[in-house]
């Protein structure tokens, strides 16, 4: 057997790992790792998976943002629109002239609600109206600050301090400071009072 023979015998039975390692080789001679993921390979799972759940969370989120903005805004409107509405009833209440309490005091039963729209008109028409006339009471008041306690939608309290000046028969007037909790409930877009406590 001649040299030659083996030579090539040799060059049959090399292991393929080194063929492979050998073709794994560029030109220049550095090895190549394997191919990483293709850029497809995971934009798929993330384009059918992630993004649509991310979207959905991004909607939730500025549709929870608006509703809140929405409440905000709408307590925000009910504490103002309240708090004014307190105060023009306040003064309604307590004040009349002799001469026309009883058109005064109706007015002023128009801005109250409920249980204590039936209590005040009692009061009127059984005390107030009839010794107003009688003794010739005048009373005036005034709001000197007013704020809200609490509210929502529909409902709300403020707190109101009001000055009242009471002349009897035209003698001088006796002035007295107070503060009264109003409780207000909206009906038919009005503020009305349903409760009226002094504090």
């Amino acid at each position: 057997m001649t040299d030659e023979n083996i030579t090539g015998d040799a060059d049959i039975d090399e292991p393929t790992d080194v063929v492979a390692e050998s073709a794994a080789e560029t030109d220049n001679g550095t090895r190549q790792s394997p191919a990483p993921f293709t850029r497809t390979g995971w934009l798929r799972p993330l384009t059918l998976g992630v993004l649509p759940a991310a979207i959905v969370l991004l909607g939730a989120g500025a549709g929870l943002l608006a509703w809140q903005d929405r409440s905000h805004r709408a307590v925000e409107t009910a504490r103002a629109e309240s708090v004014q509405a307190a105060s023009d009833a306040t003064v309604a209440i307590l004040s009349y002239k002799p001469d026309t309490v009883e058109q005064d005091l109706r007015k002023a039963s128009d801005r109250l609600t409920g249980s204590f729209l039936e209590s005040f008109t009692d009061l009127v028409n059984t005390v107030v109206i009839p010794g107003a006339r009688e003794k010739k009471i005048s009373a005036a008041a005034q709001v000197s600050a007013a704020a809200s306690v609490s509210a929502t939608a529909n409902s709300a309290v403020a707190l109101v301090f009001v000055n009242q000046a009471v002349t009897i028969d035209g003698g001088a007037p006796s002035g007295t400071a107070s503060s009264v909790r109003v409780t207000l409930d909206k009906v038919d877009d009005r503020w009305l009072v349903s409760a009226f406590d002094p504090v």
